[in-house]
């Protein structure tokens, strides 16, 4: 993500662009604290030559880091990680920072790239830090529009000064979180911002945007809400501001339509339990408010736990086995897909573990089942060019899920930036009745192996099933549609996306007789589909002269419907003619202020 608002309706100074600047650093392991006894499955007995089970349970590896309120040396230990993690954005350090049930008192845990801090209680307020969970963007000379891939779970603050500072953009969840004061979402100095997902949680305060470009609210509750830039998406959340799209630019749904909170790891005495929470429809407010959350558990001993260096092979023997997955934190090079073909299978990543597919593989395919849930983890594309990255349900899925949906959440994917990637389309959905709760699929913009045909994507988010939900839908920068819709009845709140800054012409991206792929693309098959909250910007910087025509593009049929969608050109590098097919007026100039269209048609 990139780019500038150019004016905050709190009154804060405008903000420019960012630099388009890739940033790493070198990353060394961290020795961890605990772990986890081995509970392994007993090996088949006979003459058969057929190898044995794979045990369930396990410690969790290195790079998981326990505490407990007795633990020495925790303000060390997570200012060490922090050193090796805060600019390290392309590197390969990933860690998961886990406190038990108690209290902890003076610390100040800074949260950097690939690093998850997550409490193992039942609910957040099982496990309280009397101090803060800080995201800010020193390292990037307070600009945080890079400040991704990390996250915080599950615990109860109580900030130093009133309020916690968490200063994000993309892939940073901040989810099923207490905190007792307020929440600022800008960093020191009020910089440049672009973030950002809240799901399942409460904040008593108020919470500050400042000049975070845009924000989705999901089923939490606030104290307040100050301002807003250019879109502020809310659903299910107590305390919300009303609906007024486009001053304040808010879109504020009285509930979500159906919801189904992450899988967490938490303590059950002294053994560690994955809990499964259940689906809700007409969701608002938090699931943890009144006494123990709903829904179901399971013991680590059902999950093959992990470690970077396992096969795919492996995994699949797992899996086939009828153990769920937890992915420790690290790199998974992958030589075939992870194939998930039974109901109710959990894949679930800590610390933004990484599968890479190599050789054109596919890095995870999920059949057409019941209640599959994928959650936690990053794809990275490979430097052979893979059809896709992530296919949920198979070519032609028509099963009806809608009792036990499938649920894609804090689900990453990457082409580029961290070498070259590649990747013709990077999600398919294909099962009816999923659910994306949360994901960004991003063609890199900057670092290592960026160029219009160095990481060629030419698609973001494919949904072929009907009956698709996606709460929290970031998708940037593909060649061609960042997404396209060909499923009945697709529903989005909450879309954020810029188009590729890299095209080197206008014939580079000339579609037929249209100028320019639209990013948000319903198919004219379609007869029924829905969004909430959308918006695309354009900075294309090699060729400033480009012109988009609209950002979005669907049918125009009585069931196809539009709420609160708008376009931004970022500093006048490129320009749209329209918001959605022809309706709407055109971007101009350099002042970088949006084009709106309430409701569509």
């Amino acid at each position: 993500m990139t780019p500038s608002p150019s004016s905050s309706s709190s009154g804060r100074p405008a903000v420019g662009r960012r630099a388009v600047l890739g940033a790493a650093a070198a990353v060394a392991s961290v020795p961890a604290l605990g772990g986890l006894a081995t509970s392994a499955a007993a090996a088949p007995s006979g003459r058969s030559k057929s190898p044995k089970a794979l045990p369930g349970g396990g410690d969790l590896g290195p790079n998981v880091i326990v505490f407990d309120p007795s633990t020495p040396g925790i303000q060390a230990k997570l200012d060490e990680v922090f050193k090796k993690q805060e600019s390290a954005q392309f590197d390969t350090g990933r860690y998961a920072l886990l406190f038990k049930p108690g209290s902890y008192s003076g610390l100040n845990a800074q949260i950097g790239f690939y690093t998850s801090i997550a409490g193992l209680g039942l609910s957040p307020d099982d496990t309280t830090i009397n101090g803060d969970i800080t995201v800010d963007a020193g390292w990037f000379n307070g600009n945080a529009t890079q400040n991704f891939w990390r996250s915080a779970e599950n615990l109860a603050v109580v900030p130093v000064n009133g309020t916690n500072r968490w200063a994000v953009a993309q892939a940073a969840p901040f989810r099923r979180m207490h905190v007792r004061g307020g929440l600022n979402l800008a960093p020191d100095g009020y910089g440049w911002a672009s973030g950002g997902y809240i799901a399942d949680s409460r904040i008593d305060g108020q919470v500050g945007p400042y000049s975070q470009q845009q924000w989705y609210t999901r089923d939490s509750a606030v104290g307040g809400w100050l301002n807003g830039v250019w879109n502020m998406v809310f659903s299910g959340v107590e305390g919300a501001p009303g609906q007024s799209f486009p001053d304040p630019p808010y879109t504020t749904l009285d509930s979500t339509p159906v919801s189904r909170e992450k899988p967490f790891l938490y303590l059950d005495g002294s053994d560690y339990r994955v809990f499964l929470p259940e689906k809700r429809t007409n969701a608002r407010g938090v699931t943890w408010g009144n006494g123990t959350p709903r829904g179901t558990s399971l013991p680590l001993s059902q999950f093959y736990v992990a470690k970077p260096g396992v096969t795919a092979d492996t995994l699949n023997e797992a899996l086939t086995q009828g153990l769920q997955l937890l992915l420790t934190p690290g790199i998974y090079h992958l030589d075939k897909p992870i194939q998930v073909n039974k109901a109710n299978t959990v894949v679930l990543g800590l610390g933004y573990a990484t599968l890479i597919p190599d050789n054109g593989a596919t890095a995870l395919k999920v059949a057409d089942v019941d209640g599959v849930r994928l959650a936690g983890f990053l794809i990275d594309a490979g430097s052979v060019n893979s059809d896709t990255l992530l296919e949920v349900g198979p070519e032609g899925a028509s099963a009806d899920h809608s009792g036990n949906p499938t649920t894609v959440q804090d689900v990453f994917i990457r082409i580029g930036g961290a070498g070259p990637g590649k990747a013709t389309t990077s999600m398919v959905i294909n099962s009816r009745h999923t659910i994306v709760d949360h994901t960004w699929v991003w063609r890199a913009d900057h670092g290592d192996g960026v160029g219009w045909e160095t990481n060629r994507a030419d698609y973001g988010v494919r949904v072929n099933g009907d009956d698709v939900l996606a709460t929290g839908l970031f998708v940037e920068h593909f060649n061609k549609y960042d997404v396209q819709w060909f499923g009945q009845r697709g529903r989005t709140i909450f879309f954020q996306n810029e188009k590729a800054y890299d095209a080197p012409n206008q014939a580079a991206i000339q579609n037929g007789s249209i100028k320019g792929y639209a990013a948000y693309k319903v198919d004219d098959s379609v007869t029924t589909h829905e969004g909430w909250g959308l918006g695309s910007y354009c900075y294309y910087n090699v060729d400033p002269s480009i012109v988009q025509h609209h950002g979005f593009a669907a049918p125009n049929a009585s069931g196809v419907k539009f709420h609160n969608l708008l376009v931004v050109s970022l500093g006048g590098q490129g320009q749209y003619e329209r918001v959605i097919n022809d309706t709407g007026s055109p971007t101009s100039g350099t002042d970088t202020v949006p084009s709106t269209v309430v409701s569509y048609p």
